[in-house]
């Protein structure tokens, strides 16, 4: 069976002043596979971070759910915190109520209610989260441009100067694609051939 921790953020007033955190904490903390829910001020914070280390290790958790802002803000932070707790980073979701619920949602009841539901969801999603492996793979210097007209000749030779072996790839017998099908080019009118 699953140990999951939810931690919710209270983002100072950002989630605080139209979601009850505290009501979801304590409702969360009844839910089938959920061994600690708690909330705090700003759980991004080395003090809230600091809970969440020593919770996986005093609740022996398995995965953790983070409800706080955006993921696109504070992922990577809390990925290296339940890592440094001891947890695959992998083992943690996200519930954005900051963006999803507290600014877009003016009744507060209606606005926790989303917000648990989106946190129920995570707890949902983080059960079936598996510890992946992060690995490093070679990389090449060299490129491969498909089209030989101006944008992928242009493409061919800024790669090239760049250092990086290029192979050019064109389906018809020339290059030059449309532009080497026309007499006149504006607004110079210019022969383009």
């Amino acid at each position: 069976m699953s140990r999951i921790g939810v931690f919710i953020c209270h983002c100072g007033v950002n989630i605080s002043s139209t979601v009850d955190v505290e009501k979801i904490a304590e409702e969360l903390a009844k839910e089938d596979g959920v061994a600690f829910a708690t909330e705090y001020k700003y759980m991004c914070s080395d003090p809230g971070q600091k809970i969440i280390k020593d919770a996986i290790k005093e609740h022996n958790l398995d995965g953790i759910v983070v409800a706080s802002c955006s993921p696109r803000l504070h992922e990577r932070t809390f990925q290296l915190c339940i890592e440094a707790g001891g947890l695959n980073r992998y083992k943690l979701e996200m519930a954005n109520i900051r963006e999803q619920c507290s600014w877009v949602h003016k009744d507060k009841e209606f606005a926790t209610e989303k917000a648990k539901d989106l946190i129920k969801m995570a707890v949902a999603k983080v059960r079936k989260n598996q510890p992946l492996t992060r690995f490093s793979i070679p990389v090449f210097k060299k490129a491969l441009v498909i089209g030989g007209g101006i944008a992928g000749m242009q493409a061919s030779i800024d790669i090239a100067k760049a250092g990086y072996k290029v192979t050019l790839v064109e389906r018809t017998p020339t290059i030059g694609g449309r532009m080497a099908q026309l007499d006149k080019t504006f607004p110079t009118l210019d022969c383009s051939a």
